[in-house]
Protein backbone atom coordinates (compact mmCIF):
# COMPACT_ATOMS: atom_id res chain seq x y z
CA UNK A 1 0.00 0.00 0.00
CA UNK A 2 1.48 3.44 -0.74
CA UNK A 3 2.32 5.52 2.07
CA UNK A 4 2.20 9.43 2.29
CA UNK A 5 3.54 11.24 4.92
CA UNK A 6 1.53 14.61 5.96
CA UNK A 7 3.13 17.05 8.36
CA UNK A 8 1.51 19.20 11.25
CA UNK A 9 3.79 20.76 13.43
CA UNK A 10 2.92 19.55 16.89
CA UNK A 11 2.33 22.03 19.45
CA UNK A 12 4.27 19.80 22.45
CA UNK A 13 7.41 17.84 21.50
CA UNK A 14 10.24 16.10 23.38
CA UNK A 15 13.46 16.93 21.03
CA UNK A 16 17.09 16.28 22.19
CA UNK A 17 20.16 17.77 20.36
CA UNK A 18 22.51 15.69 21.32
CA UNK A 19 20.29 12.16 20.50
CA UNK A 20 20.31 13.48 17.03
CA UNK A 21 24.11 14.11 16.25
CA UNK A 22 25.75 10.78 15.46
CA UNK A 23 28.81 9.69 18.09
CA UNK A 24 31.36 9.84 14.88
CA UNK A 25 30.38 13.39 13.58
CA UNK A 26 32.99 15.94 13.08
CA UNK A 27 31.51 18.65 15.57
CA UNK A 28 30.74 15.92 18.06
CA UNK A 29 34.42 14.60 18.77
CA UNK A 30 35.34 18.33 18.20
CA UNK A 31 33.27 19.53 21.08
CA UNK A 32 34.96 16.73 23.66
CA UNK A 33 38.41 17.53 22.29
CA UNK A 34 38.64 21.17 22.51
CA UNK A 35 38.20 22.97 25.90
CA UNK A 36 38.21 27.07 25.33
CA UNK A 37 37.18 27.56 29.25
CA UNK A 38 41.78 29.51 30.13
CA UNK A 39 39.39 32.48 27.38
CA UNK A 40 37.28 33.51 30.74
CA UNK A 41 40.03 34.65 32.95
CA UNK A 42 42.25 35.81 29.58
CA UNK A 43 39.33 37.95 28.43
CA UNK A 44 38.12 39.24 31.52
CA UNK A 45 39.46 42.61 31.32
CA UNK A 46 37.93 43.42 28.31
CA UNK A 47 34.26 43.45 29.78
CA UNK A 48 32.61 46.01 31.77
CA UNK A 49 30.71 45.48 34.98
CA UNK A 50 27.62 46.24 34.24
CA UNK A 51 24.99 46.52 30.81
CA UNK A 52 23.67 43.69 28.44
CA UNK A 53 25.77 40.37 28.38
CA UNK A 54 27.87 40.21 25.16
CA UNK A 55 28.60 36.92 23.39
CA UNK A 56 30.52 34.51 25.23
CA UNK A 57 34.23 34.50 23.95
CA UNK A 58 34.38 30.53 23.70
CA UNK A 59 30.93 31.21 21.72
CA UNK A 60 32.52 33.02 19.58
CA UNK A 61 36.00 31.31 18.49
CA UNK A 62 33.94 28.46 18.17
CA UNK A 63 31.85 30.36 15.55
CA UNK A 64 34.75 31.55 13.84
CA UNK A 65 36.19 28.15 13.33
CA UNK A 66 33.46 26.57 12.14
CA UNK A 67 33.80 29.63 9.14
CA UNK A 68 37.51 28.65 8.37
CA UNK A 69 36.03 24.82 8.75
CA UNK A 70 33.09 25.16 5.94
CA UNK A 71 35.27 27.50 4.41
CA UNK A 72 32.88 30.20 4.51
CA UNK A 73 34.28 34.20 4.49
CA UNK A 74 32.28 36.43 5.78
CA UNK A 75 30.67 36.81 9.10
CA UNK A 76 26.81 36.68 7.90
CA UNK A 77 27.52 33.61 5.75
CA UNK A 78 28.64 31.68 8.70
CA UNK A 79 25.96 32.76 11.35
CA UNK A 80 23.37 31.39 8.49
CA UNK A 81 24.90 28.27 8.07
CA UNK A 82 25.31 27.78 11.72
CA UNK A 83 21.76 28.09 12.18
CA UNK A 84 21.20 25.37 9.48
CA UNK A 85 23.13 22.29 11.06
CA UNK A 86 22.35 20.58 14.14
CA UNK A 87 25.86 19.27 14.53
CA UNK A 88 27.07 23.35 14.44
CA UNK A 89 24.29 24.37 17.15
CA UNK A 90 25.38 21.35 19.00
CA UNK A 91 29.17 22.44 19.16
CA UNK A 92 28.72 26.00 19.68
CA UNK A 93 25.78 24.81 22.66
CA UNK A 94 22.79 26.42 21.34
CA UNK A 95 19.69 24.46 21.76
CA UNK A 96 17.49 24.45 18.09
CA UNK A 97 14.95 27.15 19.61
CA UNK A 98 17.96 29.78 20.96
CA UNK A 99 18.83 32.46 18.78
CA UNK A 100 22.13 32.91 17.13
CA UNK A 101 24.52 35.68 18.06
CA UNK A 102 23.82 38.69 15.23
CA UNK A 103 26.76 38.59 12.61
CA UNK A 104 27.66 42.32 13.26
CA UNK A 105 28.78 40.62 16.95
CA UNK A 106 31.18 38.73 15.41
CA UNK A 107 33.31 41.48 13.83
CA UNK A 108 32.75 43.44 16.71
CA UNK A 109 34.39 41.30 19.19
CA UNK A 110 37.10 40.59 16.45
CA UNK A 111 38.47 44.06 16.84
CA UNK A 112 37.71 43.63 20.58
CA UNK A 113 40.08 41.05 21.40
CA UNK A 114 43.92 41.86 20.54
CA UNK A 115 46.27 39.37 19.04
CA UNK A 116 47.79 37.79 21.95
CA UNK A 117 44.25 36.27 22.42
CA UNK A 118 44.24 34.52 18.71
CA UNK A 119 48.23 33.68 19.54
CA UNK A 120 46.97 32.13 22.83
CA UNK A 121 44.01 29.78 21.45
CA UNK A 122 46.90 28.91 18.56
CA UNK A 123 49.37 27.67 20.91
CA UNK A 124 46.85 25.72 23.16
CA UNK A 125 45.89 23.66 20.44
CA UNK A 126 49.27 23.66 18.48
CA UNK A 127 50.18 21.86 22.25
CA UNK A 128 47.29 19.27 21.62
CA UNK A 129 49.20 18.08 18.51
CA UNK A 130 52.61 18.24 20.50
CA UNK A 131 50.53 15.87 23.00
CA UNK A 132 49.50 13.43 20.71
CA UNK A 133 52.72 12.94 18.98
CA UNK A 134 52.20 14.79 15.79
CA UNK A 135 54.65 17.56 16.11
CA UNK A 136 58.30 16.34 16.30
CA UNK A 137 60.11 19.82 16.13
CA UNK A 138 63.66 19.23 14.79
CA UNK A 139 62.78 19.88 11.27
CA UNK A 140 60.70 22.76 10.28
CA UNK A 141 60.01 24.11 6.99
CA UNK A 142 58.92 27.98 6.56
CA UNK A 143 57.78 29.59 3.63
CA UNK A 144 55.13 32.67 2.85
CA UNK A 145 52.63 33.10 0.18
CA UNK A 146 50.30 36.68 -0.65
CA UNK A 147 46.93 36.99 0.98
CA UNK A 148 44.53 39.46 -1.16
CA UNK A 149 43.66 42.31 0.91
CA UNK A 150 40.13 43.79 1.25
CA UNK A 151 40.79 46.68 -0.81
CA UNK A 152 40.96 47.33 -4.75
CA UNK A 153 43.59 48.67 -7.22
CA UNK A 154 40.97 51.18 -8.36
CA UNK A 155 40.71 52.81 -5.19
CA UNK A 156 44.42 53.61 -5.05
CA UNK A 157 45.76 57.30 -4.28
CA UNK A 158 49.02 58.93 -5.80
CA UNK A 159 51.09 60.10 -2.79
CA UNK A 160 52.24 63.32 -3.06
CA UNK A 161 54.99 65.62 -1.63
CA UNK A 162 54.48 66.63 1.89
CA UNK A 163 53.99 70.35 1.01
CA UNK A 164 51.31 69.50 -1.80
CA UNK A 165 49.18 67.68 0.45
CA UNK A 166 46.52 70.07 1.34
CA UNK A 167 45.96 71.12 -2.26
CA UNK A 168 45.71 67.42 -3.34
CA UNK A 169 43.29 66.50 -1.31
CA UNK A 170 41.09 69.65 -1.85
CA UNK A 171 41.15 68.43 -5.39
CA UNK A 172 40.19 65.27 -4.40
CA UNK A 173 37.19 66.28 -2.65
CA UNK A 174 35.15 68.15 -6.03
CA UNK A 175 36.17 65.37 -7.73
CA UNK A 176 33.13 63.74 -9.88
CA UNK A 177 31.56 61.41 -8.01
CA UNK A 178 31.31 59.20 -10.86
CA UNK A 179 34.93 58.53 -9.99
CA UNK A 180 35.58 54.87 -8.29
CA UNK A 181 37.14 55.98 -5.24
CA UNK A 182 37.14 55.20 -1.21
CA UNK A 183 34.26 56.03 0.91
CA UNK A 184 36.79 57.36 3.88
CA UNK A 185 40.72 57.86 3.66
CA UNK A 186 42.14 55.90 6.72
CA UNK A 187 45.85 56.09 5.70
CA UNK A 188 47.51 58.85 7.86
CA UNK A 189 49.36 61.50 6.36
CA UNK A 190 52.35 59.83 6.51
CA UNK A 191 51.32 57.01 3.83
CA UNK A 192 49.67 59.89 1.65
CA UNK A 193 53.13 62.11 1.32
CA UNK A 194 56.12 60.64 -1.21
CA UNK A 195 59.20 59.28 1.01
CA UNK A 196 60.98 57.70 -1.92
CA UNK A 197 64.26 59.13 -3.01
CA UNK A 198 64.81 60.97 -6.50
CA UNK A 199 66.55 58.08 -7.82
CA UNK A 200 63.61 55.94 -7.11
CA UNK A 201 61.34 58.00 -8.18
CA UNK A 202 63.00 58.49 -11.28
CA UNK A 203 63.16 54.67 -11.68
CA UNK A 204 59.53 53.95 -11.51
CA UNK A 205 59.21 56.96 -14.21
CA UNK A 206 61.09 54.98 -16.77
CA UNK A 207 59.18 51.98 -15.68
CA UNK A 208 56.04 53.45 -16.30
CA UNK A 209 57.86 55.02 -20.13
CA UNK A 210 57.84 51.22 -20.75
CA UNK A 211 54.72 49.99 -19.63
CA UNK A 212 53.11 52.33 -21.70
CA UNK A 213 54.77 51.33 -24.55
CA UNK A 214 54.54 47.76 -23.98
CA UNK A 215 50.98 47.69 -22.74
CA UNK A 216 49.56 46.09 -26.55
CA UNK A 217 51.88 43.40 -25.97
CA UNK A 218 50.54 42.16 -22.88
CA UNK A 219 47.63 39.78 -22.89
CA UNK A 220 44.21 41.92 -22.12
CA UNK A 221 45.79 44.89 -22.00
CA UNK A 222 43.35 47.73 -23.28
CA UNK A 223 43.75 50.80 -21.44
CA UNK A 224 46.57 53.06 -22.58
CA UNK A 225 46.09 55.00 -19.88
CA UNK A 226 47.29 52.85 -17.50
CA UNK A 227 50.23 53.19 -15.19
CA UNK A 228 52.90 51.20 -13.68
CA UNK A 229 51.47 51.16 -9.89
CA UNK A 230 54.43 50.99 -6.97
CA UNK A 231 54.20 51.25 -3.29
CA UNK A 232 56.85 54.45 -3.29
CA UNK A 233 54.17 56.30 -5.70
CA UNK A 234 50.89 54.73 -4.45
CA UNK A 235 49.04 54.22 -1.03
CA UNK A 236 45.49 52.29 -0.33
CA UNK A 237 43.03 54.61 1.37
CA UNK A 238 40.82 51.98 1.94
CA UNK A 239 43.58 49.50 3.81
CA UNK A 240 46.52 51.68 4.38
CA UNK A 241 48.34 48.13 5.82
CA UNK A 242 47.67 46.55 2.58
CA UNK A 243 50.91 46.55 -0.04
CA UNK A 244 50.91 46.38 -3.80
CA UNK A 245 52.59 43.06 -4.65
CA UNK A 246 52.77 40.27 -7.39
CA UNK A 247 54.06 36.84 -8.10
CA UNK A 248 55.34 36.07 -11.64
CA UNK A 249 52.45 35.27 -14.26
CA UNK A 250 49.49 37.33 -11.79
CA UNK A 251 48.14 40.59 -11.82
CA UNK A 252 49.01 43.21 -9.31
CA UNK A 253 47.01 43.18 -6.63
CA UNK A 254 46.98 44.29 -2.94
CA UNK A 255 47.90 41.64 -0.21
CA UNK A 256 48.97 41.19 2.97
CA UNK A 257 51.77 38.34 3.48
CA UNK A 258 50.85 35.20 5.15
CA UNK A 259 54.00 33.30 6.62
CA UNK A 260 54.01 30.09 8.27
CA UNK A 261 56.07 27.69 9.71
CA UNK A 262 55.23 23.58 9.10
CA UNK A 263 56.64 20.93 10.94
CA UNK A 264 57.40 17.79 8.93
CA UNK A 265 56.22 14.89 10.54
CA UNK A 266 52.67 15.43 9.81
CA UNK A 267 52.25 18.84 8.27
CA UNK A 268 51.19 20.67 11.45
CA UNK A 269 51.28 24.52 11.44
CA UNK A 270 53.84 25.61 13.93
CA UNK A 271 54.01 29.13 13.13
CA UNK A 272 51.59 32.05 11.63
CA UNK A 273 52.19 35.85 11.24
CA UNK A 274 50.81 38.28 9.06
CA UNK A 275 53.42 41.08 7.10
CA UNK A 276 53.60 43.56 5.02
CA UNK A 277 53.68 42.36 1.77
CA UNK A 278 56.13 44.85 0.41
CA UNK A 279 59.21 43.26 1.86
CA UNK A 280 61.54 40.39 1.19
CA UNK A 281 60.63 37.35 2.91
CA UNK A 282 64.31 37.26 3.98
CA UNK A 283 63.33 40.26 6.31
CA UNK A 284 60.97 38.45 8.26
CA UNK A 285 62.83 34.86 8.91
CA UNK A 286 65.12 35.97 12.09
CA UNK A 287 61.21 37.16 14.02
CA UNK A 288 59.35 33.63 12.77
CA UNK A 289 62.75 32.13 14.61
CA UNK A 290 62.40 33.35 17.21
CA UNK A 291 59.02 33.23 17.89
CA UNK A 292 59.17 29.25 16.81
CA UNK A 293 62.07 28.65 19.12
CA UNK A 294 60.67 29.77 22.12
CA UNK A 295 57.29 27.92 21.18
CA UNK A 296 59.18 24.60 20.98
CA UNK A 297 61.22 24.91 23.63
CA UNK A 298 58.46 25.20 26.33
CA UNK A 299 56.96 22.22 24.91
CA UNK A 300 60.25 20.57 25.45
CA UNK A 301 61.01 20.03 21.59
CA UNK A 302 64.53 20.75 19.93
CA UNK A 303 64.64 22.39 17.29
CA UNK A 304 67.73 21.40 14.68
CA UNK A 305 67.14 21.98 10.92
CA UNK A 306 65.46 25.14 9.14
CA UNK A 307 64.04 24.18 5.76
CA UNK A 308 63.05 27.42 2.65
CA UNK A 309 63.20 28.51 -0.20
CA UNK A 310 65.46 30.85 -2.34
CA UNK A 311 63.34 34.07 -0.88
CA UNK A 312 65.31 33.83 2.72
CA UNK A 313 68.35 33.66 1.49
CA UNK A 314 70.80 35.97 3.06
CA UNK A 315 74.34 36.42 4.75
CA UNK A 316 72.45 37.90 7.76
CA UNK A 317 70.35 34.52 8.26
CA UNK A 318 72.47 32.30 7.36
CA UNK A 319 75.02 33.83 10.40
CA UNK A 320 72.30 33.98 12.58
CA UNK A 321 71.17 30.60 12.47
CA UNK A 322 74.94 28.98 12.80
CA UNK A 323 75.06 30.99 16.10
CA UNK A 324 72.04 29.28 17.18
CA UNK A 325 73.08 26.45 16.54
CA UNK A 326 70.76 25.38 13.95
CA UNK A 327 71.21 24.03 10.21
CA UNK A 328 69.90 25.92 7.38
CA UNK A 329 68.76 24.11 4.03
CA UNK A 330 68.55 27.61 2.45
CA UNK A 331 69.33 27.80 -1.61
CA UNK A 332 70.94 30.90 -2.34
CA UNK A 333 69.48 33.52 -4.53
CA UNK A 334 69.99 33.38 -8.49
CA UNK A 335 72.10 36.93 -7.90
CA UNK A 336 74.66 35.49 -5.33
CA UNK A 337 77.82 35.23 -6.92
CA UNK A 338 81.34 33.61 -4.76
CA UNK A 339 83.30 36.12 -6.19
CA UNK A 340 84.40 37.54 -9.77
CA UNK A 341 85.48 35.39 -12.45
CA UNK A 342 89.25 34.63 -12.73
CA UNK A 343 90.09 35.84 -8.90
CA UNK A 344 91.13 34.03 -6.06
CA UNK A 345 90.56 34.42 -2.54
CA UNK A 346 93.08 34.25 0.11
CA UNK A 347 91.76 33.86 3.76
CA UNK A 348 94.82 34.38 5.99
CA UNK A 349 95.44 37.73 4.34
CA UNK A 350 91.72 38.43 3.35
CA UNK A 351 92.10 39.60 -0.04
CA UNK A 352 91.57 38.56 -3.56
CA UNK A 353 94.54 37.77 -6.49
CA UNK A 354 93.59 38.53 -9.82
CA UNK A 355 94.54 36.14 -12.92
CA UNK A 356 97.51 38.89 -13.28
CA UNK A 357 98.72 38.08 -9.62
CA UNK A 358 97.34 41.42 -8.71
CA UNK A 359 96.18 41.85 -4.90
CA UNK A 360 92.36 43.11 -4.33
CA UNK A 361 92.91 44.17 -0.71
CA UNK A 362 90.30 45.03 1.97
CA UNK A 363 89.44 48.88 2.35
CA UNK A 364 85.86 48.98 4.28
CA UNK A 365 82.83 47.12 5.45
CA UNK A 366 79.52 48.79 5.16
CA UNK A 367 75.78 48.54 5.23
CA UNK A 368 74.43 48.77 1.69
CA UNK A 369 70.53 48.49 1.60
CA UNK A 370 70.52 46.61 5.21
CA UNK A 371 73.07 44.15 3.73
CA UNK A 372 76.64 44.18 5.13
CA UNK A 373 79.33 44.42 2.52
CA UNK A 374 83.08 43.91 2.32
CA UNK A 375 84.80 46.14 -0.34
CA UNK A 376 88.13 45.50 -1.88
CA UNK A 377 90.05 47.38 -4.00
CA UNK A 378 93.33 47.33 -6.14
CA UNK A 379 95.76 50.35 -6.77
CA UNK A 380 95.93 52.22 -9.72
CA UNK A 381 99.45 51.46 -10.74
CA UNK A 382 98.44 48.11 -10.44
CA UNK A 383 95.83 47.93 -13.01
CA UNK A 384 97.88 50.47 -15.07
CA UNK A 385 98.84 49.05 -18.53
CA UNK A 386 97.21 45.43 -17.61
CA UNK A 387 96.25 43.95 -20.62
CA UNK A 388 93.12 43.40 -19.73
CA UNK A 389 92.18 46.56 -18.13
CA UNK A 390 89.36 47.29 -20.61
CA UNK A 391 87.53 43.90 -20.24
CA UNK A 392 87.89 43.66 -16.50
CA UNK A 393 87.08 47.11 -15.00
CA UNK A 394 86.21 49.13 -18.07
CA UNK A 395 87.08 52.84 -18.02
CA UNK A 396 87.38 52.85 -14.07
CA UNK A 397 91.10 53.00 -12.46
CA UNK A 398 90.91 50.29 -10.12
CA UNK A 399 89.37 46.88 -9.59
CA UNK A 400 86.89 47.03 -7.14
CA UNK A 401 85.03 43.98 -5.13
CA UNK A 402 81.82 44.50 -3.20
CA UNK A 403 80.82 41.16 -2.02
CA UNK A 404 78.79 39.82 1.18
CA UNK A 405 80.60 39.92 4.45
CA UNK A 406 78.84 36.62 5.10
CA UNK A 407 80.70 34.56 2.21
CA UNK A 408 81.60 31.95 4.22
CA UNK A 409 78.20 31.26 5.94
CA UNK A 410 77.14 31.11 1.88
CA UNK A 411 79.90 28.39 1.25
CA UNK A 412 78.81 25.86 4.01
CA UNK A 413 75.14 26.56 3.42
CA UNK A 414 75.48 25.91 -0.30
CA UNK A 415 77.89 22.61 0.59
CA UNK A 416 74.91 20.83 2.24
CA UNK A 417 72.41 22.32 -0.21
CA UNK A 418 74.32 20.60 -3.25
CA UNK A 419 74.83 17.01 -0.43
CA UNK A 420 72.49 14.07 -0.65
CA UNK A 421 71.06 14.85 2.08
CA UNK A 422 70.25 18.79 0.93
CA UNK A 423 68.24 16.90 -1.81
CA UNK A 424 66.45 14.97 0.50
CA UNK A 425 65.70 18.17 2.41
CA UNK A 426 64.31 20.31 -0.76
CA UNK A 427 61.74 17.60 -1.64
CA UNK A 428 60.65 17.15 2.14
CA UNK A 429 60.34 20.68 1.76
CA UNK A 430 58.00 21.20 -1.36
CA UNK A 431 55.96 18.36 0.20
CA UNK A 432 55.50 19.88 3.60
CA UNK A 433 54.75 23.71 3.11
CA UNK A 434 53.71 24.35 -0.28
CA UNK A 435 50.70 21.66 -0.07
CA UNK A 436 49.36 23.58 3.57
CA UNK A 437 49.33 26.60 1.36
CA UNK A 438 47.00 25.37 -0.77
CA UNK A 439 44.62 23.48 1.70
CA UNK A 440 44.75 26.95 3.76
CA UNK A 441 43.92 28.88 0.45
CA UNK A 442 41.24 26.68 -1.18
CA UNK A 443 39.67 24.53 1.80
CA UNK A 444 40.02 26.53 5.03
CA UNK A 445 38.75 30.38 4.06
CA UNK A 446 41.96 31.78 2.90
CA UNK A 447 41.33 33.10 -0.48
CA UNK A 448 40.90 36.72 0.38
CA UNK A 449 41.32 38.80 3.95
CA UNK A 450 37.76 39.93 4.77
CA UNK A 451 38.98 42.32 7.56
CA UNK A 452 40.97 45.86 7.10
CA UNK A 453 44.23 46.50 8.45
CA UNK A 454 47.50 44.17 9.42
CA UNK A 455 46.70 43.01 13.26
CA UNK A 456 42.90 42.14 11.97
CA UNK A 457 44.56 40.06 8.87
CA UNK A 458 46.60 38.57 11.43
CA UNK A 459 44.03 37.44 13.58
CA UNK A 460 41.98 35.49 10.42
CA UNK A 461 45.50 33.93 9.75
CA UNK A 462 45.72 32.56 12.88
CA UNK A 463 42.21 31.29 13.07
CA UNK A 464 42.97 29.30 9.91
CA UNK A 465 45.64 27.60 11.15
CA UNK A 466 43.82 26.75 14.45
CA UNK A 467 41.16 25.25 12.00
CA UNK A 468 43.94 23.36 9.99
CA UNK A 469 45.50 21.91 13.11
CA UNK A 470 42.71 20.81 14.53
CA UNK A 471 41.84 19.16 11.69
CA UNK A 472 44.91 16.82 11.61
CA UNK A 473 44.43 16.32 15.31
CA UNK A 474 40.99 14.79 15.03
CA UNK A 475 41.97 12.76 11.85
CA UNK A 476 45.36 11.45 13.72
CA UNK A 477 43.26 10.76 16.95
CA UNK A 478 40.55 8.55 15.34
CA UNK A 479 42.67 6.56 13.33
CA UNK A 480 44.81 6.18 16.91
CA UNK A 481 41.69 4.65 18.69
CA UNK A 482 40.50 2.71 15.62
CA UNK A 483 43.91 0.90 15.72
CA UNK A 484 44.55 0.68 18.78
CA UNK A 485 47.92 2.08 18.53
CA UNK A 486 47.61 4.37 21.77
CA UNK A 487 47.02 1.13 23.95
CA UNK A 488 49.17 -1.73 22.61
CA UNK A 489 52.42 0.11 22.06
CA UNK A 490 54.85 0.54 24.68
CA UNK A 491 57.20 2.96 25.11
CA UNK A 492 60.54 2.63 23.37
CA UNK A 493 64.14 3.46 24.42
CA UNK A 494 64.63 6.24 21.83
CA UNK A 495 61.19 8.14 23.12
CA UNK A 496 62.65 7.03 26.93
CA UNK A 497 65.63 8.91 25.92
CA UNK A 498 63.48 11.82 24.68
CA UNK A 499 61.54 12.32 27.45
CA UNK A 500 64.97 12.43 29.93
CA UNK A 501 66.11 14.81 27.31
CA UNK A 502 63.10 17.11 27.63
CA UNK A 503 63.01 16.65 31.63
CA UNK A 504 66.84 18.53 31.21
CA UNK A 505 66.89 22.44 31.58
CA UNK A 506 66.61 24.16 28.25
CA UNK A 507 69.86 25.85 29.07
CA UNK A 508 71.54 22.82 28.33
CA UNK A 509 69.83 21.49 25.58
CA UNK A 510 69.80 24.58 23.40
CA UNK A 511 71.20 28.00 23.02
CA UNK A 512 68.65 30.73 24.35
CA UNK A 513 67.01 33.11 22.07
Amino acid sequence: MQGKKDYQEKLFTSFRLSDRIPKENFYRRLKEALNLDFLYPLTQKFYGGSGQKSIDPVVYFKICLVGYLENITTDRGVMDHCAMRLDILYFLGYDVDEELPWHSTISRTRKLFPDDIFEEVFTRVLKLCIEAGLVSGHTQAIDSAPVKANASMDSLELKVPAEDLEEHLSKLRVQSSSDRKAKGNKAPKEQQSITASKSELQEIKSRNKRWSEDQDMKPGAKNKGSKYTSNKTHYSPTDPDARISVKPGKARKLNYLCNIAVDTRTNVITDVQAYHADKKDTKYLQDTAGRLNRRLRREGLIWENVLADAGYSSGENYAYFENKGLTTYIPPHGTYKGGPEGFQYFKEGNYWLCPHGKKVTHRNQKMENGNLKDNYFTTRADCKGCPIKTACIGKSHEKRINITAYREEYDRNIERIKSRRGRYMKGKRQSTVEPVFGTLKEFMGLRKINTIGIRQANKCMHLAAIAYNLKKYLKFTTKRVKSGAGQLASPSPFKNLLQELRNLPTRQLHLSY
